[in-house]
């Protein structure tokens, strides 16, 4: 067996998430240490990409902030993400929607997924 397996299933942390996909609007429970306290920053935003596999998977969220574009990249299994919650699902076409970083006001808008 591959020793990097074996170290990276030894460290592993267990969580269980919600199922979401690119276009998905989420939020994000982000634990921050700040000294010695600890707080939970949420940052919600819409998931541009998923990629890798295993312990290394990651995604991007993309918000936008006082009319700026902000991303921010998580990896799926770190100990600082506390909770993750589907606000809502987009209906997307493509797996990487890079195009919404071009896009401003309505035209940024995804549709929601009906069910």
């Amino acid at each position: 067996m591959n020793l990097i397996n074996v170290a990276e299933q030894a460290f592993a942390v267990n969580q269980e998430y919600p199922d979401f996909k690119s276009g998905d609007t989420i939020t994000v429970h982000y634990k921050i240490k700040e000294g010695d306290k600890e707080r939970i920053q949420l940052f919600r935003g819409v998931v541009i990409q998923r990629r890798g596999e295993g312990t290394t998977a990651t995604f991007t969220v993309r918000k936008i902030s006082n009319s700026i574009g902000v991303e921010r990249i998580f990896p799926t299994f770190s100990p600082f993400i506390s909770k993750i919650e589907v606000n809502k699902r987009g209906s997307v076409r493509r797996a990487r929607i890079y195009y919404l970083r071009g896009l401003t006001g309505k035209k940024a808008r995804i549709k929601e997924k009906r069910f």
